[in-house]
């Protein structure tokens, strides 16, 4: 099964989550797809920190294509339904819309072409939906161009290696410069290379309290290139709209500890 670290607070006995790849990877990372039934009366918040990409997101209502949010999102679930998601490369946005990426950064719009009816009779049936969208977004793929695949490598680069602290430290694994990676970036995410590294941080940081909630925050924040505890803290309750305490104690409360 595919990993991800968006969702900062997995776990939930009545929603489920599947993840798969369908290729053509430089312009979809994978395919998320997540049922739940949730007892009358009950809620399931889900907070995501998402990686500096686009997502398309089909439901029952219809599918959209969602920008990269630099904060945390809440999604709260109830009843009984599903939704099906494909986390795009960094490099899709510039293929999938003629929106500017930096206009959908913490935004949506609809997508009209997805294959909704499809994806919907074949949820409802219980079928596969993976060749459904490689079928769909195959030729979209084609038109990832060679700057696309740069800035796929980059986010990637700030995402997986742990002594990526700087924009210095992303620009000099390309060989580029700091203001040309900042062009680059910002070109197809609308996002800064410095989020990617933050991204990055915090994701891991979040995890790392909510399942190992015993862990020791100055500890943590060394580790993950923070200058001290408190800009960390700071840093985190920014972002993530908590307290590290508090992601610790729900930990807690959800028993992954």
């Amino acid at each position: 099964m595919v990993e991800s670290k968006g969702l900062l607070n997995p776990g939930a006995a009545d929603v489920s989550i599947d993840r798969f790849t369908i290729g053509l990877d430089d312009l979809v990372r994978h395919v998320w797809v997540v049922r739940w039934d949730v007892p009358a009366g009950q809620v399931r918040r889900q907070r995501v920190l998402t990686y500096p990409a686009c997502n398309i997101v089909v439901s029952p209502d219809g599918a959209a294509l969602y920008g990269p949010d630099p904060s945390v999102s809440v999604r709260e679930l109830s009843g009984r339904s599903w939704v099906v998601g494909v986390l795009m490369r960094p490099a899709a946005a510039r293929a999938l819309t003629g929106t500017d990426p930096g206009r959908l950064v913490a935004a949506s719009e609809p997508m009209p072409d997805a294959p909704v009816t499809a994806i919907r009779a074949a949820m409802h049936d219980g079928r596969p939906v993976g060749e459904l969208l490689h079928d769909w977004l195959e030729p979209v793929s084609r038109q990832v161009d060679a700057s696309g695949r740069l800035v796929n490598t980059v986010c990637r680069l700030a995402e997986d290696r742990d002594d990526v602290i700087k924009v210095e430290d992303l620009a000099r694994l390309v060989a580029t410069t700091p203001r040309n990676l900042g062009r680059i970036v910002k070109y197809h995410t609308g996002l800064t290379p410095k989020w990617l590294i933050e991204c990055r941080r915090l994701q891991q940081a979040a995890m790392t309290l909510y399942t190992r909630p015993d862990t020791d925050l100055a500890t943590l924040a060394v580790g993950l290139g923070y200058a001290d505890q408190a800009h960390f803290t700071r840093r985190y309750h920014q972002v993530l709209d908590e307290t590290p305490d508090r992601t610790r104690r729900v930990g807690r409360s959800h028993g992954t500890a």
